[in-house]
């Protein structure tokens, strides 16, 4: 077991985990107020979501019409926007994003959002998901003459609604026309001079939300973000449905993509939302007690305590304490100034990033048999170190749950879960992964008990564990790799 364990790059130190591709965030403000802040702070909300990129876009629906202002780059939202920046963002209605990429590299051309100026004026757009037809789609447009500025399938997308926008009366129509063309998973938020639009593919794979504070519009990945500008929710964007917010504040919709069949991803309420998030109406935290609840029915142990992985196990953790009658408690200290500028040391200084990140109580764990709840084990390098921390602490015991499946599969639908050679649990029994990160048990949720955790009338995607596919994968993975 030993040898094909090393085939797994401990290089990754605690990038041995699952992320999220990006966040959206819309506003538009019918009664003419700047929205930059409103948007900077709806991304600060969204900040999880992703951490290699944000961006902001805006435009006055009362001035020129096509103009639109925007600022982007690398870094988290704090490090790319200035006050300054922002009081620059002049306009009622604009477009953020956050981004962590899967496909196409992390560079600045790739942030986002899109503008894009064309026959019949100009479009902002922000995308959440990837396309599994976005090769063949790019080639189709290079050989009609497209030139493309970025590597990510969001502009496959935004090219797709400027030219089918030459063909239609309308910009929700030109939306409509390319959602046909385009295949996989989307939550988009595209802006017009004068109207703002959201759409979710027929599957529902990316969540996407519409809150209102006063006569002013808020679109959203997550209902947090809602919170965080103090708006309140309205109602989540149905799959496959396309929703305009119209210069007389209407809400108009168009569900002529709607499908019966849907596959919401199923690690929304396992990792990607905030736990103060509702997704389709389902309590993350609540999902996430479940979850909890439901390891301790299916992987119960004696033990003296109950601890969470921050941030994603902690809510899962308590679930577990609930159920199990276990005291729940804290066993990590979590340095929450590490960003994206985090330099890591070099190999021969040994030291792990994960040390850096994360640190144990000492006092909290020794002499204890403690249970550690985590979301999942990709490659399983980071469990291992986190596992070695508690027993070097003095844990008498370690024993490990985790709030998913076993990943077999990778994911091709914004997700960065990778190809199955990297996956340890595709190559090595539970048995055998619980050897290798030095724990006296492992134990991983069913994956019949997740419908338990996102509600029974949730039709999810559950694709990473099972390799049940809504969608055919595409022949090649193209997906960017995340260093």
């Amino acid at each position: 077991m030993g040898q094909k364990m090393n085939n797994i790059s401990d290089s990754y130190y605690d990038e041995d985990g699952v992320h999220e591709e990006c966040g959206v965030f819309g506003v538009y403000d019918i009664d003419g107020g700047d929205v930059a802040s409103t948007i900077y702070y709806g991304l600060f909300a969204l900040q999880h979501r992703g951490q290699e990129s944000c961006g902001i876009a805006v435009s006055d629906t009362n001035g020129p019409k096509g103009k639109v202002l925007s600022h982007k780059d690398m870094g988290l939202v704090n490090e790319v926007f200035t006050p300054e920046d922002l009081e620059k963002l002049k306009g009622n209605i604009g477009v953020g994003h956050v981004r962590y990429s899967t496909a196409g590299s992390s560079t600045r051309e790739n942030a986002q959002p899109l503008v894009l100026n064309y026959v019949k004026g100009t479009l902002a757009m922000a995308h959440n998901g990837n396309l599994i037809n976005a090769v063949d789609l790019r080639e189709e447009l290079s050989y009609t003459g497209a030139i493309f500025q970025t590597t990510i399938d969001s502009e496959v997308i935004a090219y797709h609604i400027a030219r089918e926008r030459l063909n239609t009366t309308s910009v929700e129509k030109a939306v409509a026309s390319a959602m046909k063309k385009i295949v996989g998973a989307y939550s988009l938020i595209v802006l017009s001079p004068r109207k703002m639009i959201g759409a979710r593919d027929p599957f529902g794979f990316k969540p996407l939300c519409i809150g209102k504070r006063d006569n002013t519009y808020v679109m959203s990945s997550e209902t947090c973000a809602l919170d965080a500008v103090g708006a309140e929710f309205v109602r989540d964007v149905l799959p496959g449905e396309i929703v305009t917010i119209t210069a007389d504040g209407r809400i108009e919709s168009d569900t002529s993509m709607c499908q019966k069949e849907h596959r919401k991803c199923i690690f929304e309420y396992i990792y990607f939302a905030r736990p103060d998030s509702r997704i389709d109406g389902v309590s993350v935290y609540m999902s996430r007690i479940m979850a909890g609840r439901l390891l301790a029915k299916s992987h119960p142990v004696d033990a003296d305590l109950v601890v969470g992985v921050p941030e994603s196990g902690n809510v899962a953790a308590m679930g577990y304490a609930l159920e199990s009658g276990i005291p729940y408690g804290m066993a990590f200290i979590k340095n929450s100034y590490v960003g994206r500028t985090f330099i890591k040391p070099k190999q021969a200084q040994r030291e792990s990033s994960v040390k850096i990140k994360l640190n144990v109580l000492t006092e909290a764990v020794k002499g204890k048999r403690v249970v550690m709840i985590d979301d999942s084990i990709v490659r399983g390098t980071t469990s291992a170190r986190i596992v070695k921390m508690l027993k070097d602490a003095g844990a008498k015991e370690v024993h490990v749950r985790i709030s998913s499946p076993p990943f077999l599969y990778p994911c091709y639908f914004g997700t960065d879960i990778p190809s199955s050679d990297q996956l340890i649990a595709s190559t090595h029994t539970v048995e055998q992964i619980c050897e290798y990160i030095g724990a006296d048990s492992l134990g991983y949720i069913d994956v019949a008990d997740l419908k338990h955790m996102a509600g029974e009338n949730c039709d999810f995607c559950d694709a990473c564990f099972t390799g049940n596919y809504p969608i055919a994968p595409p022949d090649k993975d193209i997906r960017g790799e995340h260093e």
